[in-house]
Order: C-alpha cells, then structure tokens, then sequence
C-alpha cells in the first residue's frame, strides 16, 4: 500500500466522485422511464428499418448484403480509432454500444427518415421545386437529424446520470451515436443508388458508395455529433465548472452549419465551376476537422485535470513519475515528448496504457486499495523498471 499525502488523496476522490469513472453501465432499467423511450425509438426505428429494406430482399438483395458487409468492414477501423479517443476517464463498451445503437436504429429509421420527408415537402411548398432541390436538404437534416441523435445522448444522461458528466463524454458518446447513423445510412445509400439503376451492377454500385461516403465520412455524422453532443453537455453543466452556454451553443450551431454547408455545397458554391467541385474537400472538409480538433481539445480539458488529481497519490508515492502523468492525462504533444524521453514508441504506449490502467482500477474501487489496484500499480513499476525520468511538471494546457 502507498503512503501519500491527505491532500492528494482528497483530490482524487473528489475526481473520482465527479467523473463518476468505475460506474457500471446498466441499460435495462424498468422503471426509468428513459428506458422505455429508449427502447420505443429503437423498437420503432427496427420496424422502420424493416419496412425499407424488405421489398430489398428480393430484386435487391445483393446491392443490401454488400452494403452490409462493406460497410461492416469500414466500421472497424472506425471502432478502433474511436477506441483511442475513448482515453481519460474511459466511458464503458455497453453505454458506447446503446449509443451507436440509437444512432444506427432511432435516429435513422424512427426519426430522420420520416423527418426529412415531410420537411422537404414544406419546403417544397414554400421554396418551389427548384428552390427545395437546392437547400431542402441542408435545411432539413441538420435540425432533426442532430436533434434526432442528441436525443440518443439525453437518453443516455437519464440512464447513466453518473456516468455522462463531462463535455468530453458527450463527445466520445456523439461520435458513436453518429457513427450508427453514418453506417446505416451509408447502407441506405447502397440500396437506393442500386434502386435508381434498376438493379444493374449491384455489387459495382455497392463498391462506388463505399468509395464516396468511406471518404466523405471523415467529416460527416461522427464528426457532426461529437461536436453537437459536446455542445450540449456544456449547455448542461453536469459537472462543477463546466457549464459554458454560450460555447455550447457555439458547438451546436457549428456542427449544424457543416452539417447544412455539406447537404448544400452546391447551392453555396453555385455558380463557381471549380469550388463547385473541389469546394467540399479544400473548404469545408478542412473546416469541419479545425473545428473537431478544437471542440476535442476543450472537452477534454477537465476529463485530463480528472486523471492528473486521480493519479497525484501515485506521483505523491513515486509510482508514476511527472512525464508519464504528462503522457497519460495530456494531449497528443505531450505523448509525443514522452516517447522521446523514453526513445522508444513501443515502451511508451505500454507504460501509458498501464498507466491508465491503474488510474481505471483505482476508480472502480472507489479510491481504495485492492488486489487488482496492488496488480495495476506493480505492472506500472515492472514496466518503468528504473528510477523517474527527470523532467519539470509541465501545467495543463
């Protein structure tokens, strides 16, 4: 057992006690009633689904099965890069995974499909056919559908208040609820492009859609609602000294802006033959990842101060020294440095995660100390095998 100061000690409760970190997730909850609009959406938004890809089973059903399967691949790399970004204080696999269900199911199939029909036809009626076929589009999806999948995120709230604290967690928490759209509803663009040539080339067409939306689909859905979600959770304060209203509505209106800019491109780049092409990808793309990597970096601001006071008894004690706290609770740059102290990229993402892995262990016991918190914190000084690295303490950006 560690000896650490009284202070350091308290700090790291109050960390874990705020971040809720350790909770476990418990999606079947009867007698919340979130659970039962959680399971109404994703119920309806499955018999939604079924009505619109059913007739596909037949004259269709290779463009679907491809669609899937494509797309099912293309989602991997996603899972693992979101897996990365899921540091800090690390939300749990089952909360992730009712999120992207949501997103894939209820905000697809229950909420934007019926959704953008009937304002395309308001539209329509007020703008003309014309006027509809060039911003219909951009003024329908960013109202319902990022409001469709942050009500994935509210949903979640109810079910797991201790557990979505943070800007951060709505963010990581946004990106797989958008993530579920984007996937779904990429397999509902193989299907419909299939429809449109009369089901000619079905495995062809299955291909281009993945060509298109994989590349365009860095900066769609998961990106629209980390940033939106993050956006609401600083509308929300659920955490001492995080409540911004005027940043998160910032956030939320830019991710409905790029949202509108993408559906729309060509009516705001009408007119300009070369930005009408290459518009999306040297303007908008590039802003929209300016804008994830600033939201990111905002959001995490106080998940990185969690993890520094969650780890300050074992600085305090010498298991973890002030460059791998830099690593472990820092943005990228702070990793980077630290695997030039360590002149080794391999070591320095095992001591990180090891790192990490104690700081989770000290949080799901609640601060005490415990066989597995012995374990984590032995694997940390097996792996440093050495004294610190000498280093100043680097101040939180």
């Amino acid at each position: 057992m560690t000896v650490t100061g009284v202070p350091a000690k308290n700090s790291q409760l109050t960390a874990i006690e705020e971040s809720g970190w350790g909770e476990r997730f418990k999606l079947i909850q009867p007698h919340n009633p979130a659970f039962w609009v959680y399971v109404i959406g994703v119920g309806l938004g499955a018999v939604g689904l079924i009505k619109y890809f059913g007739p596909a089973f037949g004259t269709y059903r290779l463009a679907v099965t491809s669609g899937i399967i494509f797309f099912g691949i293309y989602l991997i790399p996603w899972l693992l890069f979101l897996r990365r970004q899921n540091r800090y204080t690390a939300q749990p696999a089952g909360l992730l995974g009712a999120g992207f269900l949501w997103g894939g199911v209820a905000a697809t199939f229950w909420i934007a499909l019926p959704a953008n029909t009937a304002l395309l036809e308001i539209w329509t009626k007020l703008l003309g056919p014309t006027g509809a076929g060039t911003w219909g589009a951009g003024l329908s999806a960013p109202i319902n559908e990022e409001w469709g999948k942050a009500l994935g995120l509210i949903l979640l709230i109810a079910l797991a208040p201790r557990l979505v604290r943070s800007a951060y967690d709505g963010f990581i928490i946004g990106a797989f609820i958008g993530l579920g759209f984007q996937v779904f509803e990429d397999v509902l663009y193989a299907y419909n492009n299939a429809t449109s040539s009369f089901g000619v080339g079905q495995l062809e067409s299955s291909l281009f859609i993945l060509a298109v939306r994989g590349f365009v689909g860095i900066t769609s859905h998961a990106l629209f609602s980390a940033v939106f979600c993050a956006g609401v959770m600083w509308i929300l304060g659920r955490t001492p000294g995080e409540r911004r209203v005027g940043r998160g509505v910032a956030a939320c209106l830019a991710a409905m802006f790029l949202h509108f800019a993408w559906d729309d491109a060509a009516g705001l780049f009408q007119g300009v033959t070369f930005l009408l092409i290459a518009g999306p990808y040297l303007i908008l793309m590039p802003l929209a990842i300016v804008v994830l990597l600033v939201v990111r970096r905002l959001a995490s601001s106080k998940e990185r101060l969690w993890m520094r006071e969650l780890l300050a008894p074992e600085v305090e004690s010498g298991v973890i020294d002030q460059p791998l706290l830099d690593a472990v609770s820092g943005l990228h740059k702070d990793r980077r440095h630290f695997r030039k102290l360590v002149h080794s990229r391999r070591r320095a993402r095992h001591l990180i995660e090891s790192a990490h892995d104690l700081a989770q262990e000290i949080a799901t016991s609640g601060g005490h100390e415990t066989p597995r918190v012995a374990h984590a914190r032995a694997e940390v000084l097996r792996l440093r095998g050495g004294p610190a690295l000498a280093a100043p303490p680097r101040p939180l950006p």
